[in-house]
C-alpha cells in the first residue's frame, strides 16, 4: 500500500512549551505538511515550519514515526523531527490553520490531539529532560 508522507517537528520554545497549530478538523497538530517528491524530509520541515509558522528552523534528530488514520479509511505516514528555531520572533500562523498555541507537556492530555503527536512531544521532552540532569 501506498501513503502520502507527512514530516512533522517538535519545536519547543525557551520556556519549554511546545507549538501546536489547530487545523480544519479542530485538532492541534504539529507543524509540517507533505513530503514533496523533490526535498529530502529536513528540507520538506525547513520550509513547512517557515510556510505555517514563519520561522526558520533546523531540523535535529529523528523521533518517532507512524501510520495516522486522518479520517475514516484515509490513512497518512506520519514522520517527526525535533527542530530548533533560534528565535520566535515573527510567530504567527497561517491560512492553512485557525490557530497557534504554546503547551506544556502538562496541557497535552486536554488537547484534540492525535495520540501518535502526543507520544513524539512526550519522547523530545523525556530527551531534554535526560540532557539536563
Amino acid at each position: 500500500m501506498l501513503y502520502p508522507v507527512s514530516i512533522k517537528g517538535v519545536l519547543l520554545t525557551s520556556e519549554g512549551k511546545v507549538i501546536l497549530l489547530r487545523n480544519e478538523r479542530n485538532e492541534w497538530e504539529l507543524p509540517g505538511g507533505r513530503l514533496e517528491s523533490h526535498e529530502t524530509p529536513q528540507e520538506c520541515l525547513v520550509r513547512e515550519c517557515f510556510e505555517e509558522l514563519n520561522l526558520r528552523v533546523q531540523v535535529e534528530n529523528l523521533l518517532d514515526t507512524w501510520l495516522f488514520e486522518v479520517i475514516l479509511g484515509k490513512y497518512v505516514f506520519v514522520v517527526t523531527y525535533v527542530c530548533r528555531a533560534d528565535s520566535f520572533e515573527g510567530l504567527r500562523f497561517s491560512h492553512e490553520h485557525k490557530e497557534v498555541g504554546l503547551f506544556a507537556l502538562e496541557d497535552l492530555e486536554s488537547l484534540s490531539l492525535p495520540l501518535g503527536y502526543k507520544n513524539a512531544i512526550r519522547a523530545h521532552f523525556i530527551k531534554v529532560d535526560r540532557v539536563s540532569l
